[in-house]
């Protein structure tokens, strides 16, 4: 959210005394402690409010304030006034069900998506695609100025530049992956049967759909036909509460430039009956399908993948492109979903690096090699470090893939690969850092500010972690230059950036 808008912003105090005095007298005459954290709190449980909204949240929640009392509240938008009913109270904060929409904002939308209401998946479909890449602008800009502690530039005043962030032309049907639990339930169409879906907001209730309109087309087929198959073949669906059944999730891949399937059954245990018709009847449906597999995962656990995957029927690969360098994929790959948005990111991510032909760079964090593959080619060596020993042998094969001969890659954590490589006499002039959400392990950056290289490019898909991490490298003698923010989840909540920081002189 905008903190300014929300550090300055008032409370509808009329909407909120009217409303809620109700509730304070019910909280006294329950007593006890618990009457008495309620009283604390100027709204109770199934007050009525009327909030006007000054911010989101990292998650996308509206921002309102209620004599004071910050209530979050799904579905609201920044400038408008809203009924909501409270649904929970905490010390400083609460959640709110918005009931009705008395002011809207220029920005709202209507969702493209029937079951946008429920589904987890999205978060921005009610905000027009203009006013998301302005807000996820400014989110990245929040958590460096409040975590980073970086001064913002702009307006003839010297700091951090932080560009617009890059959108899409078309910013539907660009993810190349789903991921779909399997479960027992009812169906689209009313009946009790096989599901399959996306979870509902804040639950693991699956929502039965048969199109999702950020996923490839092809995508959204293969899980309409692996339904089909399985209602008929009667398969048995794995329950979250015992632990039986069988089929659990369904994955599938599209290449956007191949055209290529991968499809993947993940089963709580080894035997898939009937697998010869399984095969059988994708084929027939799907005759671009390159690759059947199933993935064994028996473990109680949200953990999609087990360790145990054998292939079905084609290859264990197929294959896809970006930027004219092939990629093999396998089940199990880390594989940006966005291919259009990843080359935007990756781009920029060697923009930054500044490579003239001849600097060592080191890649931590370098999966399959993407980054790695696309600094190769303007570099003069690139060395790629994984802590994942699959992704590493996908690295290497995706390098002989693309005749590229100046890349070389090692598996194991890089705060240990990289302080040994100095010892062999490596010593990067870039380091690229490309890190789940948690951001980079301390031993890492502890490691950059060892090596000195003369630049770091930081890729990050989380701006608190991110701003965290730019901090410590900002105290070990690093300036932070340019900051582009990217959109590679249109219509959610979540945004990339790339970060170019400089050894201070």
């Amino acid at each position: 959210m905008n903190r300014n808008q929300s550090r300055n912003a008032g409370s509808n105090r009329k909407g909120k005394s009217q409303s809620s005095a109700g509730g304070r007298n019910n909280g006294r005459a329950r007593g006890g402690a618990q009457a008495a954290a309620v009283v604390d709190a100027p709204v109770q449980k199934n007050d009525e409010v009327v909030v006007d909204i000054i911010g989101l949240t990292h998650d996308g929640e509206g921002v309102g304030r209620a004599d004071g009392f910050t209530l979050f509240i799904q579905g609201a938008l920044p400038g408008e006034r809203v009924r909501a009913k409270v649904m929970k109270v905490k010390k400083t904060f609460g959640y709110a069900r918005l009931q009705e929409l008395l002011d809207a904002s220029a920005d709202r939308i209507v969702p493209v998506c029937g079951i946008y209401d429920k589904c987890g998946g999205c978060q921005l479909q009610h905000m027009n695609y203009d006013a998301q890449l302005s807000w996820k602008r400014q989110h990245v800009i929040d958590a460096l100025e409040r975590i980073g502690k970086l001064t913002i530039g702009g307006d003839d005043k010297e700091g951090v530049v932080v560009h617009p962030t890059v959108g899409m032309t078309e910013p539907w049907r660009y993810r190349n992956k789903a991921q779909v639990p399997i479960g027992a339930g009812v169906s689209a169409s009313g009946s009790q049967e096989l599901i399959a879906g996306f979870y509902a907001k804040g639950s693991h209730r699956i929502i039965d759909t048969d199109e999702c309109h950020i996923q490839h087309d092809r995508n959204d087929e293969v899980v309409r036909i692996v339904k089909t198959i399985g209602r008929e073949l009667g398969v048995s669906v794995y329950d979250e509460e015992s632990g039986q059944g069988l089929l659990r999730h369904v994955m599938t891949r599209t290449g956007f430039v191949s055209g290529e399937i991968m499809i993947v059954l993940v089963t709580n245990g080894r035997k898939l009956p009937q697998a010869e018709q399984w095969v059988e009847r994708i084929r027939t449906a799907l005759p671009e399908v390159k690759s059947i597999v199933q993935n064994v995962n028996t473990r109680d656990t949200n953990v999609i993948f087990g360790d145990e995957t054998k292939v079905l029927w084609g290859s264990e690969v197929i294959y896809d492109e970006l930027d004219g360098i092939r990629f093999a994929i396998s089940a199990r790959s880390f594989y940006q979903v966005n291919p259009a948005q990843t080359v935007e990111l990756y781009r920029k991510a060697v923009d930054y690096a500044q490579l003239t032909g001849t600097e060592s760079v080191i890649d931590a964090y370098c999966g399959i090699g993407t980054i790695s593959l696309f600094l190769a080619r303007k570099a003069g060596r690139v060395y790629g470090v994984e802590i994942v020993p699959e992704a590493i042998e996908d690295a290497k094969r995706n390098a002989k893939l693309n005749d590229i001969t100046n890349a070389s890659f090692e598996a194991g954590p890089a705060e240990v690969v990289i302080p040994r490589w100095r010892e062999e006499g490596i010593i990067p002039d870039v380091i690229v850092v490309d890190p789940p959400r948690k951001g980079c392990d301390p031993a890492l950056l502890d490691t950059i500010l060892a090596m000195q290289p003369e630049r770091v490019v930081y890729v990050s898909c989380n701006p608190s972690t991110l701003a965290r991490d730019l901090q410590t490298l900002e105290e070990g003698g690093y300036k932070t230059v340019e900051v582009t923010p990217v959109d590679m989840f249109p219509w959610t909540s979540h945004v990339e950036s790339v970060v170019w920081m400089e050894k201070r002189k």
